[in-house]
């Protein structure tokens, strides 16, 4: 009798042995395959932080409510995320880890600097990546196969800024973009000075020193250049000291931020500096209303926030993940394995998808993967981002 009870006991611990040692296995483990695993990086303590913060905030809450409702068809997500203070190298190093060690299938990047350096191998490793960077280098398949940007293109947003401008000065305006000194902040710049050029116009590029706190210099130039206009391509904070110099100096141009300072942050910091200054939006407001916005609100009480607090870029996040998400939910729905090539193709296949009017209807396909072309201006009037146009393009 007791040599039968210790032989079942031995057959329980050899098979709870086998377990555990599959299970510490990587990519051939039950974990991996009942789990869908998603790597990240957040600037919470960089030069972007400021933006970095409530969007990766967003990308986070996203994975807790999905786990909490369900999975992706009944699977957990398992995110696997950390800060990488805006550092290029601790970006690649982190990739490295969540890629060979911990084997995920698709990432969630930040910057555009990290987002090109990772660009060749994510191709390499089929890695689909979604980053905050809406640099038009990385909308072509040709050049970055597995990279899909949910926000309207860096570019596109300033040709929609060059042509308000054109729109509303009455002639041939010069044009200052002040920008982040990185290629975040250089990535409109070729672009936007190639299309204007060739309505006639001029573009002047400034870089803003990181952690000025005074842009008089930087706008002396801006006078003697006899600028009508000043487009933003920089986060909130910077951007807000830059417009309360604008005030300040007592001048006459109209400022334009791109999206990464169209927010909250912005007006709260600048005050009563930032009235009357325009913004290009890809996504909707907390306070627009919109139907996609409800579920994410919903949560946010639920977790005693407020997301009107938490503000566009949490939005932002929240929606990116969304989007990734909805691709992963279409290869299970197709009973396909949840590979990167196979989430790839899922997304090239996505066409007219909606997100509740959080951004106009993305499509990406083969051929682009800047899956979303459109966006509404802003204006700040009486201390709130107010829509001023319908979706606008472009083209």
């Amino acid at each position: 009798m007791f040599k039968q009870m210790w032989g079942r006991i031995g057959i329980v611990v050899l098979l709870v042995t086998g377990i555990v040692l599959l299970s510490a296995c990587g990519g051939d483990s039950a974990d991996s395959e009942e789990t869908i695993r998603v790597g990240a990086v957040y600037d919470l303590t960089g030069a972007t932080a400021d933006v970095g913060t409530p969007y990766a905030d967003g990308i986070r809450d996203y994975v807790a409510w999905r786990n909490a409702n369900g999975g992706i068809e009944g699977r957990q997500i398992e995110l696997f995320g950390a800060d990488y203070a805006y550092q290029v190298d601790q970006a690649e190093q982190l990739y490295s880890q969540y890629v060979d060690q911990e084997n995920v299938v698709v990432f969630q990047g930040w910057g555009t600097g990290d987002t090109e350096a990772l660009r060749g191998r994510i191709a390499g490793d089929e890695i689909p990546l979604m980053s905050a960077s809406y640099s038009a280098g990385l909308q072509d398949p040709g050049e970055a196969p597995y990279n899909f940007l949910v926000g309207t293109t860096y570019s596109d947003q300033f040709i929609i800024a060059i042509n308000y401008a054109l729109e509303n000065s009455g002639g041939a305006p010069t044009i200052a973009i002040l920008h982040h000194d990185s290629p975040f902040g250089l990535s409109p710049v070729e672009d936007g000075r190639t299309y204007a050029e060739s309505q006639g116009a001029e573009v002047i590029a400034i870089p803003m020193p990181g952690g000025a706190t005074d842009y008089t210099a930087e706008l002396t130039r801006v006078q003697d250049a006899g600028a009508e206009y000043i487009v933003i391509q920089n986060v909130s904070s910077p951007a807000a000291t830059l417009v309360k110099d604008v005030d300040r100096l007592g001048m006459d141009a109209q400022v334009v931020c791109l999206n990464w300072c169209t927010d909250e942050l912005f007006v709260s910091l600048a005050g009563s500096a930032a009235e009357g200054v325009l913004g290009t939006s890809p996504f909707a407001f907390p306070g627009s209303g919109v139907e996609g916005l409800d579920e994410i609100r919903e949560y946010a009480e639920s977790q005693d926030k407020d997301l009107d607090e938490l503000g566009v870029h949490y939005v932002q996040g929240w929606t990116t993940m969304g989007v990734m998400s909805e691709a992963i939910s279409r290869v299970i729905e197709d009973g396909e394995e949840v590979t990167g090539p196979n989430v790839r193709a899922a997304l090239e296949e996505m066409e007219g998808y909606e997100t509740g009017g959080i951004t106009s209807p993305l499509t990406f396909t083969a051929d682009d993967h800047a899956g979303n072309k459109a966006l509404v201006m802003y204006q700040v009037q009486d201390g709130e981002w107010v829509a001023v146009t319908d979706y606008i393009s472009a083209d």
